[in-house]
């Protein structure tokens, strides 16, 4: 749940770097980072809050330099404060070192403690630091063995891009799990989390970086590698459903389409009598499209969001959360007033926020309401980047569906089928991680700390 970005060699890097966050801010608002480097020198400005509060125009000119990385940040490790902001730079034996991180390593208090063990002093609770700290504690000669040497004892979820020296470099684990791609621009490389932030600039889409790839970015050339064993694919199927833009290609799909796929497979499985189907926006908007298309029920706009107020799944703090649901979006009162009205949503992670979406509909003065969720029920936590930290905050892993409904406060619920929902995927049903609604996961996480997570 963050967005990463890097560009060389362009004279307007660091510009090109914060457009690309821009484009990215749904994936992170806590924070973001942009860290440029010019010859020998290192620039770099990060702080807490969006993309548009923590850069301007003379920011941008001090970070000077044809080489930029930039992240924008949502914590799933670490503390939300002002230590734990990317791209995490030290300087080491090795150089200069920069990393923007999107994903999440399951060995990291195994690593924490092996690298404490050999003289290593963390500054920040991140388990992104444990890259620089393994980087910096290489003993190969050249960048290339020492990014292969630490990327080999990393185990979970990693797409990285990274600035060594005069060096970029753009990684992705071999499970494939974060998405990252590869653009180009007047001559210089580009990557970025989606294709949304290449759309933005103007670069042309080349391809996405390899499950298992690392790519080396030098300033007239680029060297691709692909040193590790293969595993099977654990695509994040909730980019799909929900995280990526709509206007993002990821995995080399277009995230629109299968959304509208998701929606129309709902209204197959679990048609309703209604004389409208409405959207939570923005997230349902288009599995909503699908599902009145194939039920001919006709869609409508029944909320107006308020477009100055973020999204409130990546607000952590439950208090937040709970204030931004009740001031976002605004019902439309005419055109709900004495409606069977199906609302659909993308996903019920917690409820509360689908609850209170319910209340202000039914306080319009809807007739009945039918919710359809374009995804099976939530039931396990997430150790791969997205924020499902534990089974307790997941509503779906302590109640039923008829529990849930009543809770909600909606006459009726149903959840697009496991089958269904991976029946719509562009891909193989096999290339997919669907461990938040099975508890299957593909890596095998016998530690304690993982076993406390699934119990809690």
């Amino acid at each position: 749940m963050c967005g990463i970005f890097g560009i060389y060699p362009h004279k307007n890097a660091s510009q090109l770097t914060c457009l690309g966050l821009y484009a990215l801010q749904h994936r992170g608002e806590e924070s973001a980072g942009i860290i440029t480097r010019n010859g020998k020198k290192v620039h770099l400005h990060k702080a807490l809050g969006l993309v548009s509060d923590v850069f301007d125009e003379k920011i941008l000119r001090g970070l000077r330099g044809e080489l930029a990385v930039g992240h924008v940040r949502y914590s799933t490790t670490g503390s939300s404060n002002i230590k734990n902001t990317q791209p995490f730079y030290v300087k080491s034996k090795i150089g200069d070192i920069a990393i923007a991180h999107n994903g999440n390593l399951t060995n990291t208090l195994e690593l924490h403690k092996e690298l404490e063990n050999n003289g290593a002093l963390f500054q920040t609770t991140m388990d992104s630091e444990i890259i620089a700290h393994l980087l910096a504690h290489s003993q190969k000669k050249d960048i290339p063995e020492a990014i292969i040497w630490s990327l080999a004892k990393l185990k979970g979820a990693y797409s990285l891009v990274l600035m060594l020296n005069d060096t970029l470099v753009g990684a992705r684990d071999t499970f494939g799990w974060r998405p990252l791609c590869l653009g180009k621009l007047d001559g210089a490389y580009v990557l970025a989390s989606e294709t949304c932030a290449l759309d933005l600039i103007n670069a042309e889409y080349l391809r996405d970086i390899e499950p298992g790839e690392v790519v080396f970015i030098k300033k007239d050339s680029l060297e691709s590698i692909k040193p590790f064993a293969e595993t099977k694919h654990a695509f994040c199927i909730f980019e799909y459903i929900y995280f990526s833009r709509p206007d993002s290609n990821i995995f080399g799909h277009n995230v629109y389409l299968v959304r509208k796929k998701l929606g129309a497979q709902l209204a197959k499985e679990f048609p309703a009598q209604a004389d409208m189907v409405m959207p939570i926006p923005d997230s349902g908007v288009f599995a909503a499209l699908g599902f009145s298309e194939a039920s001919k029920i006709p869609f409508e706009f029944g909320m107006i969001r308020n477009h100055y107020i973020g999204r409130t799944f990546i607000q952590p703090s439950q208090d937040l959360r709970d204030f931004r649901v009740r001031i976002k979006l605004n019902p439309l009162r005419d055109v709900l007033k004495k409606k069977d009205v199906v609302l659909v949503e993308d996903s019920i992670v917690r409820g509360t926020t689908s609850r209170a979406r319910v209340k202000t509909i039914r306080q319009a003065g809807v007739n009945k309401i039918h919710m359809r969720v374009s995804c099976p029920p939530l039931k396990f936590p997430c150790f791969y980047g997205i924020d499902f930290p534990t089974r307790k905050e997941l509503v779906a892993s302590r109640h039923d569906i008829a529990w849930i409904r009543d809770f909600i406060g909606a006459d009726s619920l149903e959840y697009l089928s496991l089958e269904g929902m991976l029946d719509s995927m562009p891909l193989p049903k096999e290339d997919f991680c669907t461990a938040c609604f099975t508890g299957k996961y593909p890596l095998n996480h016998a530690c304690p700390l993982f076993k406390n997570i699934l119990e809690k």
